[in-house]
């Protein structure tokens, strides 16, 4: 359990933070830019959660906390050397990316198929999850470029491809199941 006694500490007053090893770098590297993504992904999941109720606020509250284990996987850097580590670290688990397919699936299986691109927007938690999506992809696009350079464990990179898959079909759940969608009109104001 994590013990917060002192919010401040003075330690990356020169620019840098401390990974989950207890390494020290530079606040602007990519593995913070990750995890610091997934953070930002989560805060917009808050936003989403004033407007959701019942399954929907439920399952919201479910990805935060995955979330926060996505950023204790993420801050963590090589995975070979967790069996070292004092403690074992948090890691994502396929069961994780498994259960966002299940509830992709349950979603999606009542929605019509689309036959246009959908516009974000419609109904207030639409938006907000439209918001959840792409800063969710953001941090997905981040973690895959880490993972080309660094070791990153493949359930986060998979977790953070289903999440924004999950964010799409809630959207068109919370936009009365699809009828509300807003839909692309190619060439529309030309």
């Amino acid at each position: 359990m994590v013990v917060l006694s002192k919010i401040y500490t003075r330690t990356g007053d020169k620019g840098t933070t401390a990974l989950g090893d207890g390494s020290r770098v530079a606040k602007g590297a990519l593995r913070v830019e990750a995890y610091g993504t997934v953070d930002e992904a989560n805060a917009t999941i808050g936003l989403a959660r004033l407007t959701a109720e019942g399954e929907m606020d439920d399952a919201l509250a479910r990805i935060q906390n995955d979330l926060f284990d996505l950023g204790a996987d993420l801050c963590r850097p090589d995975p070979a050397k967790d069996a070292e580590a004092e403690y074992p670290p948090l890691r994502m688990v396929e069961s994780q990316v498994e259960r966002l397919e299940t509830e992709i699936d349950a979603m999606n299986a009542g929605l019509e198929p689309l036959r246009s691109f959908v516009l974000p927007g419609g109904s207030p938690l639409a938006a907000h999850l439209h918001l959840c999506r792409t800063v969710t992809r953001r941090a997905e696009r981040l973690a895959t470029e880490l993972a080309v350079r660094e070791d990153v464990t493949e359930p986060a990179v998979r977790y953070l491809n289903r999440l924004s898959d999950w964010f799409f079909v809630a959207s068109r759940i919370a936009n009365d199941d699809g009828r509300a969608d807003v839909l692309w009109v190619p060439g529309a104001n030309r």
